[in-house]
């Protein structure tokens, strides 16, 4: 399977589709190109809401592509990867328009990252997650804003230390999950449900609860540099770079 990135129109919600070969972990191209996918359906007068979803019936994102991460060899490089993220999250927030994700399977790092930037999110039992990104070398820094706005900066902080696995009924609690369901069949029968009476709704109340749940986020825009620099620093480390190759090889093996 070639990465890819799609998206079409039905009933006033724009449908966004992400997928790559390894877990549909991302690398830069794809962040790109899913921004400016959002960016764009974000912009039509039709489109009420954005649903996000991954292909395939397994991890719905495995996070930072570790193909790319193995690459980069310069801060200029590695800025420009991990502000791919950023670009990601802040088109979920300030596209204009409701964002929906469907998590269908275990999602880490970056994926939970894109699961806590929704407005609304459903997932299914199978749907644990994790920020794993200590296990690399580094830290969830670029997504931890978004994080923190659903689960605080104590559980936030508790996940980047001990790097474990939540369930989807934890992550239901507190406040990541908004609907969790036994089957994927379940769950597209909840979200077509719920997509079709989103798109019946009024444009400029849907428009107002988008903006009025974000309100004190604007100095997102202010941390990200700092955030970026983190991340992008911390990967060029050799221990980094052994430490992915590991888990590469463990993966490999199974």
């Amino acid at each position: 399977m070639e990465a890819f990135v799609t998206s079409t129109v039905q009933y006033n919600v724009a449908e966004i589709t992400f997928g790559t070969p390894k877990s549909n972990s991302l690398p830069g191209h794809i962040l790109e190109e899913l921004t400016q996918t959002i960016l764009d359906e974000g912009s039509k007068n039709e489109v009420k809401a954005i649903l996000i979803k991954s292909e395939g019936k397994k991890a719905f994102c495995a996070g930072a592509s570790f193909d790319e991460l193995l690459e980069i060899e310069d801060l200029e490089t590695s800025e420009k990867f991990f502000g791919g993220f950023a670009k990601v999250l802040n088109a979920m927030r300030n596209c204009g328009k409701i964002v929906v994700v469907r998590v269908q399977g275990k999602t880490t790092g970056g994926g939970v990252g894109i699961a806590c930037g929704a407005d609304y999110c459903f997932a299914t039992k199978d749907s644990a997650l994790a920020l794993t990104e200590l296990n690399l070398g580094i830290g969830p820094f670029v997504i931890g804003p978004y994080v923190e706005r659903k689960i605080g900066k104590s559980q936030f902080a508790a996940m980047a230390i001990d790097a474990d696995f939540r369930s989807a009924s934890w992550a239901k609690e507190h406040n990541i999950y908004h609907s969790v369901s036994d089957s994927i069949n379940e769950m597209d029968l909840k979200l077509a449900d719920f997509l079709q009476k989103l798109s019946s709704r009024s444009d400029d109340a849907l428009a107002l609860i988008k903006k009025v749940s974000w309100e004190g986020t604007d100095h997102f825009n202010d941390l990200m540099p700092a955030r970026i620099h983190m991340s992008a620093s911390l990967i060029l480390e050799d221990s980094a770079k052994e430490s992915i190759a590991k888990i590469k090889e463990r993966l490999r093996e199974k």
